[in-house]
């Protein structure tokens, strides 16, 4: 018969849960910064080969950078 340890149980069981709540925190961070980035992916696809010009950009750094 094993026996079961009360304060081991205790002291780690929630161990869990400030780990979760960071994994979740950087899911939803990584997630965001996708969504800004094609956002301005999308908005600067929508420029000329002037416009991108004027800004500093290729139309190719659109894609290596954004």
């Amino acid at each position: 018969m094993t026996i079961i340890d009360q304060t081991t149980l205790r002291s780690h069981g929630f161990a869990f849960a400030p780990r979760i709540t960071r994994a979740l925190e950087t899911l939803a961070a990584r997630a965001a910064e996708r969504r800004d980035r094609r956002a301005t992916r999308r908005e600067l696809e929508k420029l000329s080969d002037r416009e991108l010009q004027d800004i500093g950009l290729t139309r190719g750094d659109i894609y290596s950078n954004f």
